[in-house]
């Protein structure tokens, strides 16, 4: 192994078994015979990949592909099946909200707690108390126990703990999704820093603009097996494509069900409302009986489409089941581009004078949103629909799909930034004798 090179994973596997009833685990046990009642079921299957001392290396993948796995047998908290892992430093590791944190002890206890177990010193710890109090900044809570602590606090202490111990290797699993912007920006730019340390991180997330911001190189699984691994630009642009293409074979199936049909994109009439299913993937969150089942777009000609011209006007159909009578809903969408990032959103609360909707029965609710869309960089968008109870500060999110759609937006102009906005230009003269410009 390279001097170079601080963690070096080699065929590493993670098998599970299975077992269809509980008292199956006991006959296995017992059997004279040794006869196996379980099936094998492999997290992880024969990842191999090394990482550079400084360097910051990212890991993607859908939900259940392994990611949380992988992390938590480099860490040592699982053990593999197989394989073999050589691992050189002090690791860091913030893998979920929470762990390794005593919810009885206060926040300044779990600190030095946290720091023992990574073999500080008390007095090597009294000189980093006061940088992770300061980092973490939740008050006067650093000194009540966790257990009655927010998620963002959790993750403001958690980080801050993480990040200020002086680790060679930083291993990170999706923890900057909890927190304020302001947190957000303060952890990014703390990363900044100790890649410029030379710290090592291992960089978990479904954010695709923070990995490439972020990382050099990218790990890519898929079911438990790595399907690529490579400098991030190549690897985050096949993933995403790949993410395109399940995206257009969803939408074909649509637009199929919708030609045998041979319906207009929505027929109405005096008892009937005919709407197409969105089909939606992982990542979908559905909860107190509220789920989206239909979202798309009409042009001006009332017929459905996927790409959206900048500068015209459209309605975006939202249509959502309702289990029971709910009070104070907020219907909405979001258009990100491939890199995660948010380019304009529109919803109920704050496009009607933020006046609540109310669903007084169980059944289905239709709402209809017409726009203009400005002009917004040409490219691949996604969209992403979401129901939420309460109002626009402070709400709780009762369904949401990340990604549920893809569209395509057409921008004949310039399209020299992410968004442009319409301005009238003025010029006048002065001689230099007329202008005083002020300190």
């Amino acid at each position: 192994m390279s001097e170079d090179i601080v963690i070096d994973v080699r065929n590493l596997s993670k098998c599970y078994k299975l077992y269809d009833r509980p008292v199956d685990r006991m006959k296995e046990a017992l059997s004279p015979l040794r006869r196996n009642y379980h099936r094998d079921f492999y997290a992880l299957q024969d990842i191999s990949f090394t990482v550079r001392r400084g360097e910051t290396v990212g890991i993607i993948g859908k939900n259940g592909s392994g990611k949380s796995t992988l992390l938590k047998m480099v860490t040592g908290v699982l053990t593999p099946s197989g394989g073999s892992k050589d691992i050189r430093g002090r690791i860091s590791a913030l893998l979920e909200l929470g762990a390794g944190f005593n919810p009885e002890f206060t926040g300044i206890e779990n600190i030095y707690m946290n720091g023992t177990i990574m073999g500080y010193s008390r007095q090597e710890m009294d000189a980093k108390v006061q940088d992770i109090v300061s980092f973490a900044d939740i008050g006067d809570f650093i000194h009540q126990p966790v257990k009655m602590y927010s998620s963002g606090m959790f993750a403001r202490l958690a980080f801050a703990v993480a990040i200020n111990v002086e680790p060679d290797i930083l291993i990170v699993d999706e923890a900057l999704s909890v927190g304020d912007v302001f947190f957000q920006n303060k952890c990014f730019k703390r990363f900044e820093d100790l890649k410029k340390s030379g710290v090592t991180i291992l960089f978990v997330s479904h954010d695709m603009g923070s990995i490439r911001q972020l990382t050099s190189r990218v790990l890519w699984l898929e079911k438990g097996r790595s399907r690529m691994f490579g400098a991030t630009e190549t690897v985050c642009e096949a993933y995403f494509k790949e993410q395109v293409k399940e995206q257009n074979r969803i939408n074909e199936e649509v637009r199929a069900g919708m030609a045998e049909e041979k319906t207009a994109a929505v027929e109405v009439s005096a008892e009937h409302v005919r709407l197409p299913m969105l089909k939606v993937h992982d990542g979908e969150t559905s909860n107190e009986g509220a789920a989206v089942r239909s979202f798309f777009f009409l042009d001006e000609m009332g017929q459905t489409v996927t790409r959206l011209q900048t500068e015209h006007c459209y309605t975006a159909v939202f249509a959502a089941e309702f289990e029971q009578p709910l009070q104070n809903i907020i219907f909405g969408f979001v258009l990100e581009n491939n890199k995660g990032i948010q380019i304009l959103g529109i919803n109920s609360y704050i496009n009607n004078d933020e006046r609540l909707i109310c669903i007084e029965k169980p059944g289905i609710t239709v709402v209809s949103f017409q726009f203009s869309l400005p002009r917004v960089l040409k490219g691949e968008y996604l969209i992403s629909p979401a129901i939420a109870q309460g109002v626009q500060r402070e709400n709780v999110v009762l369904a949401w799909i990340p990604g549920a759609m893809q569209v395509t937006v057409e921008n004949p102009g310039y399209n020299l930034s992410l968004l442009e906005i319409p301005a009238t230009v003025k010029v006048e003269t002065y001689g230099r004798e007329q202008v005083a410009f002020l300190q």
